[in-house]
């Protein structure tokens, strides 16, 4: 099990990324384009690949694509819009069995490469846009998708607290876009999305699995090639800075159950020593089911439903949140921030410590066991700059000390409060 990661630049901005495992019979191979997110163009942008997922023009009927797949051992066809600090990742994944496994050799891999390009690079037109059918569809699943995450009340209030963390940056804007920004999508602003992505995104192109990478990066090294770019650098991802003064606001909706949500940044930069702290206080803070968040506002206390906390890399900020009946919100807000404090002070105990390294080892050793968890780590990975394996993380987490956490947490700043009540419910702190 190697699982470390190859780089190689192809072309300005097309990047090819391997790596490689031998345990895996399959590969994923995916294209990312990594785009600024910006209010006028994430939901245009959101709704490209599903588009592009239901064919191309030298396959533009959708059965037959599927029939296809179907020919190449089952291949699975994703499609997605994914966010990472202040960056929109449209991609396109396909996954299948690799050449050594198949019944007669056949070159499965190159024919999932072609695949793959054809979807991309030569997509199904009508008139010079998009399928009018295939965007009235994928437009109204956009905005289904953007609707639903209202819905489901914990990422919703998670979500709030961060826009109004990062308002008036690209961190602060929904994978997704705005519903109102979807509404105007047409076949021809969609199509104006996808020659803006071509163009001018950085691409990453990921290998994962047992297969020899080397003929896919040939082909897709000779497909870029003629593809006519003019590539703008993503600017450097930057860590939110700590706010002077504390933003709290209070949003009504119909909820039984309340939600709070405390963002915190933890100044921390790019240092790798600093982030393994960080990571590994957030995890003995609030991280896991014994960590203290969880034990004594939830367990001891039952001040809420459940208290937890979440540390984001990419943007260097820590989020706290729980589900709370109203009249426990001052307790709750009070107990949080004095668990913070327990943590800066070195409070907390060796078996608690040891605990949350064992969780964050196991979570590190879990990452290679699927290829969706191996691409997904290094596109993280590669976003940071990092390029770091799973089993390099955990070797750095275990040599985290007690005065290494103490002083990560002694760096949070408490940013934001956001609170979502019912309607009629309170509104103070």
């Amino acid at each position: 099990m190697d699982q470390t990661l190859n780089r190689t630049k192809l072309l300005d901005q097309v990047y090819f990324n391997a790596i490689r495992d031998e345990k895996f019979k399959s590969n994923r191979i995916s294209i990312h384009l990594l785009t600024t997110l910006s209010e006028d163009t994430a939901a245009q942008n959101a709704v490209v690949p599903a588009i592009l997922r239901k064919g191309y023009a030298g396959c533009p009927d959708f059965t037959e694509l599927n029939r296809k797949l179907a020919r190449l051992y089952g291949a699975m066809l994703d499609a997605d819009v994914r966010k990472i600090g202040d960056y929109q990742i449209i991609n396109l994944s396909i996954q299948s069995l690799d050449d050594r496994f198949t019944m007669e050799n056949e070159a499965v891999v190159k024919e999932c490469c072609e695949l793959l390009c054809g979807l991309l690079l030569d997509p199904k037109t009508v008139d010079g846009a998009f399928d009018p059918t295939d965007v009235e569809l994928e437009k109204k699943y956009l905005i289904a998708s953007i609707q639903a995450e209202i819905n489901e009340k914990r990422s919703y209030a998670i979500n709030r607290c961060l826009e109004i963390m990062c308002a008036g940056s690209p961190a602060g804007i929904g994978r997704y876009g705005s519903e109102a920004k979807a509404q105007e999508i047409t076949p021809q602003s969609a199509f104006a999305a996808y020659e803006r992505l071509i163009r001018s995104s950085q691409i990453e192109i990921i290998f994962c699995g047992s297969g020899d990478p080397a003929p896919a990066k040939e082909l897709f090294q000779t497909a870029f090639a003629k593809v006519e770019r003019a590539p703008q650098a993503l600017p450097e991802m930057e860590m939110l800075p700590a706010s002077e003064k504390v933003k709290r606001e209070t949003d009504e909706l119909d909820v039984t159950q309340a939600k709070m949500v405390l963002g915190f940044t933890a100044d921390v930069g790019r240092d790798r020593a600093a982030l393994a702290a960080a990571r590994m206080m957030v995890a003995v803070y609030g991280g896991t089911p014994f960590s203290r968040l969880f034990l004594n506002v939830r367990e001891k206390l039952s001040l809420c439903y459940y208290c937890a906390a979440r540390f984001d890399r990419a943007k260097g900020t820590m989020m706290v949140d729980c589900g709370i009946e109203d009249q426990n919100r001052q307790k709750a807000y009070d107990e949080i921030l004095r668990q913070l404090d327990v943590m800066k002070e070195g409070g907390f105990t060796d078996e608690e410590f040891d605990a949350a390294k064992l969780s964050m080892q196991n979570s590190f050793e879990n990452i290679g066991d699927s290829l969706a968890g191996l691409e997904s780590w290094y596109l993280g990975q590669i976003i940071t700059g990092e390029y770091r394996s799973p089993k390099e993380e955990t070797e750095q987490i275990l040599a985290v000390s007690r005065e290494a956490v103490v002083a990560a947490a002694q760096k949070v700043r408490l940013d934001t409060v956001y609170y979502l009540t019912g309607k009629g419910g309170s509104d103070h702190e």
